[in-house]
């Protein structure tokens, strides 16, 4: 079959009641998405002429998401049922098109192998309409799948009626066989029937299954393809499907890493997002969170409760216990942490070292720079084999804009020193621990900023002279000292 022969349609336009929340149904997340972005994306890779999401509750955040992936959208108001939607999506639809594939986009598990399954199903069975359906353990609450009793064992799988839980006779629902809601239809067979269906249900709304009743009823061939994994056409109608969905996500992406070389300890702990990348002989341990579109190269390891979102690693990295790490680069080699923060826009050259509770942002550190403890670089450059001592900070904002502080290489910055920006450290330059630096340290000097220590012998001594203690009540000899400073007054 041609690729302009068929489209998709998502269906996306409603609220979800269920979820209880604020927020529509397929903009909630799953496995590091929205609902509808990986309906959207399975769909994708069909390659149809056309691809369409009907847009309703929160249209426009919907939109947001879809649109920035080359897809049309078409908005169903009032939302009355899935016919309804389908109505509206016509005026749409590339006429060329002889076939429409429907997917709700609350069904973010399913696979683009298996839509191509139900078109090629469908369309060798000359059907109408076809349903995509799956064996349950537990199928209450979903309609039934009822077949013909014609059918040919090795045959197209034709179907009598599809019939929703409520209406089920006694013999019908040990049935494991439920409607997922995808469909593939023969659209000049769909819109006549669509025509004629009329909301007369509890909803006063228009479904595509009565459509299917009106083509079965007519003769035209219903056929029902079975999903080979039920999990597939898993919906998220409440917080605990979602949460399910999100952990069969999880399980997925976990697997194709260990697939492909990565080692992954206590892997249901570990939280990875579909879009991240890591290479081979990578150690990823306990608890760790990685998120967006991180990248990790081969021989890493990241150790346990570090998060690392949008960030690049290089081959060889070791990050330690319990690191943020956020849109930055580390080149190969580094050693992060524990317990440090590494903020956007901050790259790491190779073979650094940053320490326990430092914080970078938005600077460059340049190949072989140490700074082990208690540091904050912010807005900052720092040359090849600078020694940043514990306790530094690079006072990068003067309350009304952040300015830039430049360490050349081979820098030694003793410790507990403050390096107020705008300033400059030429390369070779020591500063003495405790310096609070305001002006410019020119290359292979000693800058010193700091009072003048000044010891007063046996002050300690001749104070406690003045002032006796009272052994017995310390507080009596407090008072006594008020006492006379106001008698004096």
């Amino acid at each position: 079959m041609a690729a302009h022969e068929f489209v998709v349609v998502v269906l996306a336009a409603g609220k979800g009641t269920r979820l209880k929340s604020a927020l529509a149904k397929v903009l909630h997340r799953a496995g590091g998405r929205p609902l509808v972005e990986h309906v959207v994306r399975a769909a994708q890779a069909l390659h149809p002429q056309g691809l369409v999401v009907v847009v309703g509750h929160q249209a426009d955040a919907v939109r947001a998401v879809v649109e920035p992936l080359g897809v049309q959208t078409a908005l169903q108001e009032p939302q009355n049922g899935t016919g309804h939607a389908m109505q509206m999506v016509r005026r749409s639809l590339d006429p060329r098109a002889k076939y429409a594939l429907v997917v709700p986009g609350d069904a973010p598990l399913i696979r683009t192998e298996t839509l191509a399954g139900v078109i090629r199903a469908h369309t060798e069975g000359r059907a109408a309409a076809t349903i995509l359906s799956a064996d349950l353990a537990d199928p209450s609450g979903y309609g039934r799948i009822v077949l013909r009793g014609d059918n040919a064992p090795a045959g197209p799988r034709r179907v009598a009626a599809i019939v929703e839980d409520k209406a089920l006779l006694p013999s019908q629902r040990s049935i494991p066989e439920v409607n997922s809601s995808s469909y593939a239809f023969t659209l000049e067979k769909l819109w006549p029937a669509l025509e004629r269906v009329r909301p007369e249900n509890v909803h006063k709304e228009i479904y595509l299954t009565d459509a299917i009743a009106l083509l079965d009823a007519q003769g035209e061939i219903v056929l029902a393809e079975k999903v080979p994994d039920a999990q597939e056409v898993l919906g998220c109608n409440t917080r605990a499907e979602l949460g399910e969905v999100d952990r069969i996500f999880r399980t997925r992406k976990r697997a194709e890493l260990m697939d492909a070389g990565v080692t992954i300890q206590l892997p249901e702990t570990v939280l990875i997002d579909p879009d991240v990348e890591i290479g081979a002989d990578t150690v990823i341990e306990p608890a760790v969170q990685l998120l967006g579109r991180a990248r990790i190269g081969a021989n890493c390891i990241v150790r346990t409760g570090s998060v690392l979102t949008d960030a690049v690693l290089d081959d060889h990295v070791e990050i330690r216990p319990h690191c943020v790490i956020t849109a930055s680069h580390i080149a190969a080699g580094t050693i992060v942490g524990p317990m440090a923060h590494i903020r956007e826009h901050a790259e790491i050259g190779a073979n650094a070292r940053i320490g326990n509770y430092v914080e970078v942002k938005k600077s460059r550190i340049a190949g072989g720079v140490k700074a082990q403890h208690l540091t904050y670089i912010g807005d900052a450059s720092i040359g090849a084999r600078s020694n940043i001592g514990a306790g530094t900070i690079t006072c990068n904002y003067d309350g009304v804009k952040k300015n830039a502080t430049t360490i050349g290489e081979g820098v030694f910055i003793g410790s507990n020193s403050a390096l107020v920006a705008p300033v400059t450290i030429g390369d070779g330059a020591y500063v003495a621990a405790g310096s609070t630096i305001t002006q410019d340290v020119p290359p292979d000097s000693l800058g010193i900023a700091r009072g003048i220590q000044v010891n007063k012998e046996g002050w300690v001594k001749a104070r406690k002279s003045k002032n006796p203690p009272d052994k017995k009540n310390p507080a009596r000899s407090r008072r006594k000292k008020t006492t006379r400073k106001k008698s004096r007054r």
